[in-house]
C-alpha cells in the first residue's frame, strides 16, 4: 500500500472513530449540565389541554345558566298572566250577581216607579257589597279636605259657609284599593 492510501484509511478510522464517540457523548449529559426533567413543551401541551377542558366546562355552565334564566323568565311571564286572569275572573265573579239583577229588573213589564226605585237601591247595595268584598272603597265626599293625590278639582267656587280648601260638590266619586287610587274623584273645591 502506498503512503497516500494509508493516510486515507487513517482519516477514515479517525472520522469513523470520532462519530461513535460523539454519539455516546451527545446521549449523556455533559459534565456540568443537569437533566432538565420532563420536556417543557409537553408540559405546555398538558396545561393547554386542561385549560381547554376547563373552558369547555365553563362554556357549558354559561349556556345552561342562560337557558335556565330564559325558562325562568318565560315561566314567570306565564304565571303573571295567569295571576292577572285569575284576579280579573274573581272581580268579574263579584259583579255577575249585579248584572243578573239588572237583567231581571229590565225583564219586568209592569211595575211602578216606587218598585223601580226600590230595585235600583237594592242593586246599588249589592254593587257596594261587591266593591267592599274586593277591597274597593269610595272617596270624595262633600266637606272633606281637598287632596290632589285623591281628588281631581274641575272647578273652584267661593263659598263663605264652606271651609278653606274643602270639597263643596262631588261630580263623580273616586275609588281606591288600599292605598292605590283606582279613579280620582271629580270635585268642586271651595275657597
Amino acid at each position: 500500500m502506498s503512503d497516500q492510501e494509508n493516510e486515507t484509511i487513517n482519516e477514515k478510522e479517525q472520522v469513523g472513530g470520532a462519530n461513535p464517540g460523539q454519539t455516546e457523548a451527545a446521549a449523556e449529559p455533559a459534565a456540568g449540565q443537569e437533566d432538565l426533567g420532563p420536556d417543557p413543551l409537553e408540559e405546555c401541551r398538558v396545561q393547554l389541554k386542561k385549560t381547554q377542558e376547563e373552558l369547555n366546562r365553563q362554556k357549558d355552565l354559561l349556556l345552561r345558566t342562560a337557558a335556565e334564566y330564559d325558562n325562568y323568565r318565560k315561566r314567570t311571564e306565564r304565571e303573571k298572566l295567569a295571576l292577572y286572569a285569575d284576579a280579573t275572573s274573581a272581580a268579574v265573579t263579584e259583579f255577575l250577581p249585579v248584572a243578573d239583577n239588572l237583567e231581571r229588573a229590565l225583564a219586568q213589564k209592569d211595575c211602578s216607579a216606587d218598585d223601580i226605585r226600590k230595585g235600583i237601591e237594592m242593586v246599588q247595595a249589592q254593587m257596594n257589597a261587591a266593591l267592599n268584598k274586593l277591597g274597593v272603597t269610595a272617596m270624595g265626599e262633600v266637606g272633606e279636605a281637598f287632596d290632589p293625590g285623591l281628588h281631581n278639582a274641575v272647578s273652584h267656587v267661593e263659598d263663605e259657609s264652606a271651609g278653606e280648601n274643602t270639597i263643596s260638590q262631588v261630580f263623580q266619586k273616586g275609588y281606591k284599593m288600599e292605598d292605590k287610587v283606582v279613579r280620582h274623584a271629580m270635585v268642586q273645591v271651595a275657597n
